[in-house]
């Protein structure tokens, strides 16, 4: 099988199934579809035309298969007897024997193309046989044209259509033919194999019941032009097995079957058209001619319609309606795959409709808005452009409304609280704002940032930034109040006599504690103090304020809670027994971590420790609590989380290799940043680690502080760079900061975020950054409120 070639047009499903790829499914449909077209044209004809053969496994074979095409020729077997038609393309296939005509009543056999024979069928009509074309048009042509007359075409269908045509049908002709006429056409041979060649060798007796229509292969197969005789040089087309109909009446019919049909065959090139056109013009007059003529007589064709349909239609409708649902699967099937392709593209465009039904234009609008909230809002967008009732319902305000809440958006988050309320606000504007604001911080190309410069070279503590304004607390004594719009410095909060090192803001008023040992309580718009809080014994080192009541951790150890609006001490909370360094009160419980390894919870009502959550091997630097799970981070590098009313200690996260410097915690999601310069998302109802920031963009030094919210998560480090990234997938989006100085001294702080705006504290430890406030504005709207 190596080195044999396989003639796809003679070989046996045997010999087929050895292929590899092939099988024997494979090879008998191969035959069968040979059979069925009398033979294939190129190698390329396996997958193009059998169901199931596919163009890599005909690629796999190329090298042992061939296709050996020759013309079909017709041959009598015996004179007056039965004629067998052997095309040698589809050797492959059973030879057809074309029976024997009716003898006549004289007892004398008619030939198909006699007149004798074509009296018989005058009333009847002549269907020519369809031609299987095997390559190009050009080798039907060879094939349909006679080889012993040299008479060209053109002149035979010349003559055909001078002669055949009279007002009366030309009924003259068919009475004045005779016998000794046809027993001259018996005796020429010749004349037999041209009337062979261009009607084939059989007529059904079926045929003679139906109307007086002869169809002519070679107009479809031999001469792809349209019926006015077009010229087109377009390469002939592909295989043509439908047949054309065209209307003749009977002495018409006997003149065809009479006058030879014959050219050279040298006017022939293979796998090309004709060169002339000539024979193609006359025939196609002669065509119209005839149709002019058959509506004279009264006899019109019939194009088959509902009015008109084919015959045996309804029985075959009627046959398909009594199977059940896999029987007419089943036959669908079968019809599609023998079907044109024109046939089935026209089912398409049939079927096609019936899928493109505008059903939401057909609900009430309360439906189709019901329907339409199950589209995320970039779906809304598409459906908008749909047409205009789409549009209308699109845009609905309450269904981008119900969009917005999904997504935690609203007036003040996008507009902030100090802007001007509009009396409306359209939903859909507000999601595209945000949408638009979302863009900016991960791809849109940065504003130059404005510089706040302040504290000279002393380095900034803390910072907390509410509406326009930003505070930063240093240890050079004092507090600055900046506007963020104008980078401009508001006032300067002077009172302390020793470094501000904790601070917390609300609205206007502003709390800072000091290694002075007291807090102060300030007015941002104006720069006075409003109490000064005494009571703690060393540095106040943390503190956290709710509504108007603030905690304040010391590291003499003990935690105390002072009425803001009174500067009263409410209550003084003892237990530790080393430096408070974090705390965090919810209005009801508060709890606090230190450097004696133990997070506490306390209710402050009766200034009692409710639990001491123990397991931290080493000082507990950070700390985070939503009302219901603690969770604390320690110089152990662990994180651990507790349950606020039991005490238990639900989770432990073990992922840092350092101390956890900070911790933030919003809907169950917990962001960690370490001095091992890594960032971590954890869920922490499962304990899970969800994201690691890392990879070849991460910080090479310490996270100094972190930011997120839904979509992003915001971290500073010691190497200068403040990075965005991706809360869900963890990617790395860019740097929004990056100091010239980074890796040589310049640090970035502190970082405090707004919806559109970011505040990083910069400087150094060693004089190589000047200390420095840079706001990034991310908003999409340039104007500017000044405060």
């Amino acid at each position: 099988m190596a080195n044999k070639k396989i003639d796809i047009n003679r070989c046996s499903v045997e010999d087929l199934e050895q292929l590899p790829g092939i099988g024997r499914h494979k090879a008998e449909a191969i035959v069968k579809q040979r059979k069925a077209i009398r033979g294939f044209s190129c190698v390329n004809d396996l997958h193009n035309k059998v169901p199931g053969v596919g163009a890599s496994t005909v690629d796999q074979n190329r090298a042992l298969l061939v296709c050996e095409v020759t013309t079909p020729r017709s041959r009598r077997t015996s004179r007056g007897g039965r004629r067998t038609r052997h095309d040698s393309s589809t050797a492959a296939g059973p030879e057809v024997v074309t029976p024997s005509p009716k003898p006549s009543s004289s007892g004398v056999t008619p030939r198909l193309g006699s007149r004798q024979g074509l009296r018989q069928r005058s009333r009847g009509s002549l269907v020519l046989p369809e031609v299987a074309t095997t390559s190009t048009a050009a080798d039907s042509v060879a094939s349909l044209t006679p080889r012993h007359d040299d008479t060209s075409r053109s002149a035979v269908l010349d003559s055909l259509s001078d002669s055949h045509m009279s007002d009366d049908g030309g009924s003259g002709e068919e009475e004045g033919g005779s016998d000794d006429e046809d027993a001259a056409e018996d005796d020429d041979d010749d004349e037999e194999e041209e009337e062979e060649a261009w009607f084939g060798d059989t007529l059904s007796d079926d045929e003679t019941s139906q109307e007086n229509t002869t169809s002519f292969p070679f107009l479809s197969a031999s001469l792809p032009v349209s019926l006015a005789g077009s010229s087109s040089t377009n390469s002939a087309p592909g295989p043509y097995r439908s047949r054309i109909p065209i209307p003749i009446s009977g002495s018409y019919g006997k003149h065809i079957m009479k006058r030879k049909c014959s050219s050279s065959r040298d006017e022939l090139v293979q796998g090309k058209r004709m060169r002339t056109t000539d024979d193609v013009s006359a025939f196609s007059v002669l065509m119209m001619k005839t149709v002019r003529h058959q509506y004279k007589s009264g006899h019109r064709p019939r194009i088959p319609s509902k009015e008109h349909p084919p015959a045996r239609l309804a029985e075959w409708l009627q046959i398909f309606q009594t199977w059940s649902n896999a029987e007419r699967m089943m036959a669908l099937d079968e019809l599609i795959t023998i079907c044109e392709p024109t046939q089935v593209r026209h089912m398409m465009q049939v079927i096609e409709p019936q899928f493109q039904r505008d059903f939401i234009s057909l609900l009430p609008k309360e439906l189709a808005l019901y329907v339409l909230s199950f589209l995320e809002p970039k779906a809304l967008l598409k459906a908008a452009q749909t047409c205009q009732y789409w549009r209308l319902l699109a845009e609905d305000n309450l269904l981008w409304r119900e969009k917005c809440r999904d997504e935690g958006i609203d007036e003040n988050l996008v507009y902030g609280p100090n802007r001007i309320r509009r009396k409306r606000c359209p939903w859909k504007a507000l999601y595209m704002r945000q949408h638009q604001i979302e863009l900016n911080w991960r791809c849109v190309e940065l504003r130059q940032p404005k510089l706040l410069k302040g504290h000279d070279d002393h380095v900034i503590t803390c910072l907390e930034f509410c509406g326009n304004k930003v505070v930063s607390g240093s240890d050079d004594n004092t507090l600055k109040v900046w506007s963020a719009l104008t980078g401009k410095c508001l006032r300067t909060l002077v009172g302390h006599t020793g470094g501000v090192w904790s601070s917390q803001m609300s609205g206007n008023i502003v709390i800072s504690g000091s290694t002075d040992r007291t807090l102060k309580v300030w007015n941002a718009d104006t720069g006075n103090c409003i109490h000064t809080l005494y009571g703690h014994t060393s540095t106040v080192r943390c503190m956290h304020l709710h509504d108007n009541v603030v905690v304040s951790g010391s590291r003499d150890a003990t935690l105390r809670m002072w009425d803001i609006d009174t500067g009263q001490c409410l209550h003084v909370l003892m237990g530790h027994v080393a430096a408070v360094r974090c705390v965090q009160y919810d209005g009801r419980r508060v709890v606090s971590g230190a450097y004696d390894y133990m997070v506490k919870v306390w209710d402050p009502e009766t200034e009692t420790c409710l639990h001491t959550l123990q397991g931290h091997t080493n000082r507990v630097y950070s700390l985070q609590f939503d009302g219901i799970h603690i969770v604390s981070g320690s110089l152990d590098t662990s994180i651990r989380v507790w349950d606020v009313e039991t005490g238990n200690c639900l989770h432990t996260l073990i992922g840092h290799q350092s101390l956890t410097s900070g911790l933030e915690l919003k809907d169950n999601i917990l962001v960690s940043g370490n001095a091992d310069s890594t960032v971590k998302v954890w869920d922490i109802t499962t304990g899970q680690c969800l994201q690691t920031l890392q990879g070849p963009n991460k910080h090479q030094s310490a996270v100094t502080c972190l930011q997120f919210n839904k979509r992003f998560v915001i971290t500073s480090s010691d190497d200068g760079t403040v990075k965005i990234w991706d809360l869900k997938t963890g990617e790395f989006l860019r740097n929004l900061v990056a100091l010239e100085s980074g890796g040589s001294g310049g640090v970035v702080w502190r970082v405090r975020c707004s919806n559109t705006k970011l505040v990083c504290a910069v400087g150094s430890r060693n004089g190589t950054e000047e200390t420095k406030l840079l706001v990034l504005d991310f908003d999409v709207d340039d104007k500017k409120i000044s405060v």
